[in-house]
């Protein structure tokens, strides 16, 4: 009985990893193209762990393996690979289908813009306090 359960755990539990997995790769390619992490020498995979932190914050679902954060996860990672898409008007009306509304397209990417900054705001912070504790000790 215990090992069925173990199993039937596991089952649930990959596909979950996969879908946040998809959603770190999917803003590890975009923090990969942001200058200001270059010219703030930013390491895009630092930058991809705060973004996905403070994005699942406010995401639909009350814990990380909830099957609606599963699914924001998933929905995250579609709506950050919309450039790449051959038909983006398409792309577009099923990620508003997939997200349930026009609004709630809106405000995942407001969540994921935000996030961003707040994680611009962050780093940069501590970058320039590690720079002022340095210039003291010399």
């Amino acid at each position: 009985m215990k090992k069925l359960l173990l199993i039937s755990l596991a089952v649930l539990l990959l596909p979950a990893c996969a879908d946040k997995k998809q959603y770190e790769q999917a803003v590890l390619e975009q923090m990969q193209k942001e200058q200001d992490l270059k010219d703030y020498k930013i390491t895009p995979e630092y930058m991809t762990k705060c973004v996905v932190d403070t994005t699942a914050q406010n995401m639909p679902g009350a814990f990380p393996l909830d099957p609606n954060r599963m699914t924001a996860y998933r929905n995250y990672a579609k709506m950050l690979t919309l450039t790449s898409s051959t038909d983006p008007k398409k792309a577009i009306e099923e990620l508003r289908n997939d997200f349930g509304s026009a609004q709630a397209l809106s405000d995942a990417h407001n969540n994921y813009t935000e996030s961003l900054m707040e994680c611009y705001s962050a780093v940069i912070s501590q970058s320039e306090e590690s720079v002022k504790e340095d210039d003291k000790k010399q």
